[in-house]
């Protein structure tokens, strides 16, 4: 076994500091000193606070001591507060970037998808009563592939398929510390994931990355999207389902016990024997328009959005009313209030000079002219983990870290598009603790693993990540440019 968890001890009982509270108090000080404090040499007056507010904020979202939504709000109003800006509508104009609102409606067409149990028919189709561990491990990391194309949300398919996971498990015969059961929690929490980066719609890690190229690099459609990163993501979920099978040796031999059959997976066999119902096969209609739209309109030039916008309009009307009220409060809005926080002040330090003056120092700092062109690439990617690691989410490490390591990038005279998507790639699969990925969170809670199992797994899909990056890098993206 990979590990347990530990048991409480004395030190359990030794009172330590509230994370929350540390973080508030570190925010204030460094907001404080930024505003109080003689300017610092080699800085202007509006860099260094635009600094403070970025470095106080920044705490906040890394400690959670407040919502997104408050710490967001708090961020763009010091800006304007400050004089860093000439209008309140200055400050938020971060919000007003297509990705806020493109994300938002995302997210209700993944909400809408859970709302009405579409994903549970997808599962019901890899029960059988030939199947064997190994083979439900191949046909679960199968379905997160087919599933990704379907239903945005990584935590959504995780929450759809734990209770599967549990049925099997109970209809193999095994126990709920079996192998089997650690191996799909696995491919829930770590490989699950890595399907959402194979379409530019399919969360908000792929949708922040394509909007970052759109604007600093040159337009992406969705088409173009899935050319450069189907391939590439296939080959890095094959690799991490192998490996799986490989580390948990699962059995080859063991059948479903038919006698268990009706008592524990009643209801996904009836998922999969039963047809739709109304609500899904308009979400399911819906759904399939929007994706032939995508691929229509990467020809025609339509906006990306715009499919997006009508399909949830469709599902909001009077008489459907699948996206209403309760769906609406239900999504995401501190990802949301986030990315546009940060999009705003970083348009804030670009107008002050302060992005650059950023890169320089770290320019300066690490020698970079004397490195080769991959190791240059491996030291900004090393860099884009060791930010990725102190983030709850992996959408809020790549709009804090992307921006900047892109802006290397174009000092650098590195190829934009490879980077910002071996950035993406080295990010979605990296998580070496269970807050990292909200999906490997809920596997880690509700499942058997350890923190051990999450920090090796973590490992393993990270350095599969830079093999596959490799191979894309410089064999694959160059064919397709």
């Amino acid at each position: 076994m990979i590990g347990s968890r530990s048991s409480p001890s004395i030190f359990s009982r030794i009172p330590t500091p509230n994370p929350r509270g540390v973080g508030l108090l570190v925010s204030l000080a460094v907001l404080i000193v930024a505003v109080f404090s003689p300017t610092a040499s080699g800085l202007e007056r509006d860099m260094q606070l635009v600094l403070g507010v970025f470095g106080a904020t920044l705490v906040l979202w890394l400690t959670e001591a407040i919502p997104y939504v408050v710490s967001s709000t708090l961020a763009v109003v010091l800006l304007y507060a400050l004089d860093l800006v000439d209008s309140f509508g200055a400050a938020v104009q971060g919000f007003a970037e297509t990705l806020v609102f493109f994300l938002l409606l995302l997210l209700l067409l993944g909400g809408a998808i859970s709302k009405v149990g579409l994903g549970k028919v997808v599962a019901g189709r890899m029960l059988s009563t030939q199947s064997t561990p190994r083979s439900t491990i191949r046909s679960l990391g199968a379905h997160m592939v087919a599933l990704a194309l379907l239903m945005p949300s990584a935590v959504a398919r995780a929450v759809t398929f734990i209770p599967v996971v549990n049925r099997m498990t109970d209809a193999y015969g095994l126990d709920r510390d079996s192998p089997f059961r650690r191996a799909s929690f696995i491919v829930l929490g770590h490989i699950n994931p890595i399907g959402s980066m194979m379409l530019m719609t399919g969360g908000g890690m792929a949708i922040i990355t394509a909007q970052l190229i759109d604007d600093t690099v040159r337009p992406i459609t969705w088409v173009q999207w899935a050319v450069y990163m189907i391939p590439p993501m296939l080959l890095l979920f094959a690799l991490s389902t192998v490996s799986v099978m490989y580390l948990y040796r699962l059995d080859g031999d063991r059948t479903i016990d038919a006698s268990r059959l009706d008592d524990s997976m009643t209801a996904a066999v009836e998922s999969e024997n039963g047809t739709l119902n109304r609500n899904q096969s308009i979400v399911g209609a819906v759904m399939l328009g929007a994706v032939v739209a995508w691929i229509v309109g990467s020809f025609l030039g339509i906006p990306t959005i715009v499919p997006a916008a009508v399909a949830v309009a469709i599902l909001a009307v009077p008489g459907v009313d699948i996206v209403d009220r309760e769906l609406i409060s239900e999504v995401s809005w501190g990802i949301l209030f986030l990315i546009g926080a940060m999009f705003s002040i970083l348009e804030v330090m670009e107008a002050t000079g302060t992005l650059d003056l950023l890169i320089g120092v770290l320019i300066n700092t690490i020698p970079f002219e004397a490195m080769a062109p991959w190791l240059i690439v491996s030291t900004l990617l090393a860099i884009a983990v060791s930010i990725r690691l102190w983030f709850s989410t992996a959408s809020a490490a790549i709009v804090i870290t992307l921006p900047i390591i892109m802006e290397f990038g174009v000092v650098l005279g590195i190829d934009g598009m490879f980077l910002a998507l071996s950035v993406l790639i080295i990010v979605g699969s990296t998580t070496f603790f269970p807050f990292n990925t909200t999906s490997v969170l809920l596997s880690y809670d509700r499942g058997p693993l350890t923190l051990r199992e999450v920090l090796g797994f973590g490992l393993v899909t990270m350095v599969h990540g830079a093999v596959v990056i490799a191979f894309s890098w410089l064999f694959y993206w160059p064919l397709v440019v």
